[in-house]
């Protein structure tokens, strides 16, 4: 097998990050009881060795968020968790994720939602760069988790023009172990990065966040980007959001996947 190039990861902290599982409600509901004692009280450290450092221990790993991580997690593994999944195009055809950049390369973005103000401006980001992208050959494309008609309604009200998937299973966002939780959703950032969205004039579309489907499972998954391709083990580069509104760096896009 080819050697690929290994996978640059933007944001690399100075040392490992507590996995996206470790944000799940179900994993973080002790807090409720944690937050009845004051923040460095010797009962709040006692129940943060209790509670944190046993699950950070049997979280699994594999989540690329620092390079540390990234060293455990090679290509092949990313594509191979891959296999299997499927998306679907605006005519509802089903295409293999991995048939996305199989055959060429590809910027591939995973949005929160459809409805998500935040995943608009990304967008909106992508799309100013796309004739750069053109030009060296690299497709633009972006997955949201939700169904085909909620995928044409934001490929209609937005500047996007690039692929657009539905994943209504959300399988892909499994697959590569994005984070998921309320306290990855709700951050004092990201509502500052909304309130300045607004404006901006951007807008939520809160018909499409207020589906079920959203409203249950894809307004609690966070996004990401991945370079990939030409063949599905060729993943260059991959950003995990580690919050809601977590924009990689437009130039190192441009770097992994034009130059």
């Amino acid at each position: 097998m080819a050697a690929h190039a290994p996978l640059a990861v933007p944001h690399a902290a100075a040392g490992p990050r507590l996995p996206a599982p470790l944000l799940t409600p179900a994993a973080t509901a002790p807090s409720v009881r944690r937050a009845r004692c004051p923040r460095g009280s010797l009962v709040n450290q006692r129940w943060r060795m209790r509670h944190l450092l046993p699950a950070a221990a049997a979280a699994k790993t594999g989540a690329i968020g620092s390079a540390a991580e990234a060293a455990e997690a090679p290509a092949e593994g990313l594509a191979r968790s891959l296999q299997g999944v499927e998306v679907f195009d605006l005519s509802g055809k089903a295409v293999p994720v991995v048939d996305l950049w199989r055959d060429r390369k590809a910027v591939v973005a995973f949005a929160r939602h459809f409805g998500c103000v935040l995943c608009r401006k990304r967008a909106d980001l992508l799309a100013d760069k796309q004739d750069a992208m053109e030009a060296a050959g690299v497709s633009l494309v972006l997955i949201g988790p939700g169904t085909v008609e909620q995928a044409k309604a934001f490929s209609d009200q937005t500047k996007f023009k690039g692929e657009v998937y539905a994943d209504p299973d959300y399988s892909s966002y499994k697959a590569l172990e994005f984070a998921n939780g309320l306290f990855s959703t709700f951050t004092p950032s990201a509502g500052l990065k909304i309130i300045q969205l607004y404006r901006e004039g951007y807008r939520q579309d809160w018909e499409l966040s207020f589906e079920k489907n959203t409203r249950t499972k894809g307004g609690w998954y966070q996004g990401g980007l991945l370079v990939a391709g030409p063949g599905i083990n060729n993943i260059s580069y991959i950003h995990k959001d580690k919050e809601a509104g977590d924009d990689p760096e437009m130039e190192d896009v441009l770097k992994a996947c034009c130059s």
